[in-house]
């Protein structure tokens, strides 16, 4: 676990969505996990759910000096501010105002789970060095093209590079004490892999899959009838080339307008589910090395090319051991984490003054 608060780095995940992938109704857990059922639609909760989380506190508009104290030690307004401002910049982005209390809080939470580690880690004499304080600056200063750049980015976060190597220091030594926690953990063994797979079968089997390459003239749906022409007749020229033989690949990274271009087109393998029905149901219908006609769908005009397909199976558990034991692990120091921080904040006296 890479503990970090001040140096805090926001994860935006972005996902890159071909123009024929089914656009997403919502989250599903990740790691096996299976996705809430959705309650309540229409005629209320039903009886025995669970009731929902309480919403936030209101965080003030104007802070105090203090915004919270663990052990007697204080966590400074200006602080706080530092991190919500680096979580902002690098989500490049104000925090949204309907979410503002529930990320704040979560944020002043993670403060006060820092202070405490950093707490642990003097009382237990773990301190960072200098060589791995520049390591850490060498690692943040890397991800920047020039020295100008990675300064600027400092700026702009109100941190100089003194002050980001005070961080630092705190941050590795955070660090140390979740990794002398963790050190701790005995991998997870054959039978506890076993064990997971003969409890969890569905998550072992694979849907058929075929691999297509697509051309895309992109049209919205609203579009009027003399833009849909234009576009129509562009993919059936497409068409005619694709049908008479000549490259599909540089076909596609010559005409389409689909992201997926630069690849020739190739959207590697996927399973029915995935792309929108129209296109699913072309896709698994032809024979490999078929070349469709043109298919509509809500992004425009596509050509599609089976190149390969896979039947359905169940993974066998030699083959998904490695993964299984990954998987186990993470959820052994997750959990172990956890409790690790819950421990801490039991024995604390914490003082949230917002």
């Amino acid at each position: 676990m890479r503990v970090k608060v001040l140096l805090l780095s926001a994860v935006v995940a972005s996902v890159s969505v071909s123009a024929c992938n089914k656009p997403p109704a919502g989250q599903a857990a990740a790691s096996g996990a299976t996705p809430p059922a959705v309650a309540g639609q229409g005629s209320g909760t039903p009886p025995g759910a669970p009731a929902p989380p309480a919403p936030p506190k209101p965080v003030p508009a104007v802070l105090p000096a203090v915004v919270a104290r663990v052990n007697g030690e204080d966590i400074k307004k200006e602080d706080f501010e530092k991190m919500i401002k680096t979580v902002e910049s690098n989500a490049r982005q104000p925090i949204p105002p309907d979410r503002r209390d529930e990320i704040l809080r979560n944020l002043l939470d993670q403060l006060v789970v820092y202070t405490l580690l950093n707490q642990e880690a003097k009382a237990r004499g773990l301190t960072a060095t200098d060589a791995e304080i520049d390591a850490k600056l060498q690692q943040v200063r890397q991800q920047f093209p020039t020295q100008e750049a990675f300064e600027k980015a400092l700026k702009e976060r109100n941190i100089t590079v003194e002050g980001f190597k005070q961080d630092a220091r705190l941050d590795v030594s955070a660090t140390k004490v979740m990794e002398a926690e963790l050190s701790t953990i005995p991998g997870p063994s054959d039978a506890e892999a076993k064990e997971f797979y003969g409890k969890n079968p569905n998550e072992f089997k694979e849907e058929e899959s075929v691999r297509a390459s697509h051309i895309l003239i992109r049209v919205d749906a609203g579009a009027d009838a003399a833009t849909k022409a234009k576009a129509k007749a562009t993919i059936d020229g497409v068409l005619k080339k694709a049908k008479a033989g000549q490259d599909f690949g540089k076909l596609a990274q010559q005409y389409s307008q689909d992201g997926s271009a630069a690849q020739g087109g190739d959207l590697d393998f996927f399973p029915r589910a995935k792309m929108v029905p129209e296109f699913s149901t072309v896709a698994f219908a032809l024979q490999t090395g078929q070349i469709s006609d043109v298919v509509t769908t809500q992004f425009g005009y596509h050509i599609i090319k089976v190149t390969d397909r896979k039947p359905g199976r169940v993974v066998p558990f030699e083959e998904a051991a490695g993964q299984i034991k990954q998987f186990l692990e993470r959820q052994k120091k997750q959990d172990k984490q956890n409790s690790f921080v819950e421990g801490l904040k039991k024995k604390a006296k914490i003082e949230v003054l917002i």
